[in-house]
C-alpha cells in the first residue's frame, strides 16, 4: 500500500526557486536601464519646462528680465504670482531636485534686466540615476553632456551639441 504524499519535494523547490533567480538575473539590469532612461526623459522634459517658465517670465516682468533662480519660478501652494515667486514650475522642480537629477538655474551674465541664464540637469547619482546631464540657455535648445558631468557656466552649455530625439 503506497501512501500519497502532498506538497513539493525539496529539489523541485530548490529548482523553482534557481529558475526564479535566473529570470531575476536577467530582468533586474534591464529594469535599472529602463529607469535610468525614464529619469533622462524626466530632466529633458524638465529642462524644457524651465526653458518655458524663463520666457514666460521675462514677459511678464520686462524690468526683471529672466528669473535669478528656480525658486523664483515655483512658489509654494497656494501659489500667488508675483516677481519673486512666479507660480510657473512645480515645487518639487523649484526645489532643485526631480526623477533623480539636480537642477540648477542661473544668470549667464549678471545684469538688470537680466538677459541670459542658463538651465542644468545633472543625474545625482551618476550610472544609477542617469548617465548623462542636459543644458540650456535662453536659445532654448536642450544641449547633452554625454559623460554626465556637471555643467558649470553658459559657455560650457554653449560648447555642447544638441540632444537629438
Amino acid at each position: 500500500m503506497t501512501r500519497l504524499q502532498k506538497g513539493f519535494s525539496l529539489i523541485e523547490l530548490l529548482i523553482v526557486v534557481a529558475i526564479i533567480l535566473i529570470i531575476a538575473a536577467i530582468a533586474i539590469p534591464n529594469l535599472l536601464r529602463a529607469r535610468e532612461a525614464a529619469n533622462e526623459s524626466s530632466a529633458v522634459a524638465s529642462i524644457r519646462t524651465i526653458n518655458t517658465a524663463e520666457i514666460t517670465y521675462s514677459s511678464a516682468y520686462p524690468a526683471v528680465g529672466f528669473a535669478a533662480n528656480l525658486a523664483v519660478l515655483g512658489g509654494a501652494a497656494p501659489c500667488t504670482p508675483t516677481s519673486t515667486t512666479a507660480c510657473l514650475i512645480d515645487s518639487v522642480l523649484s526645489g532643485g531636485k526631480k526623477s533623480g537629477y539636480s537642477f540648477t538655474e542661473a544668470p549667464g551674465t549678471v545684469a538688470t534686466p537680466q538677459t541670459t541664464y542658463y538651465a542644468t540637469a545633472v543625474p545625482i547619482t551618476l550610472n544609477q540615476t542617469g548617465t548623462r546631464s542636459f543644458c540650456s540657455f535662453e536659445d532654448a535648445v536642450v544641449r547633452v553632456q554625454p559623460t554626465g558631468a556637471g555643467i558649470a557656466s553658459e559657455a560650457a552649455c554653449q560648447s555642447l551639441g544638441p540632444l537629438s530625439q
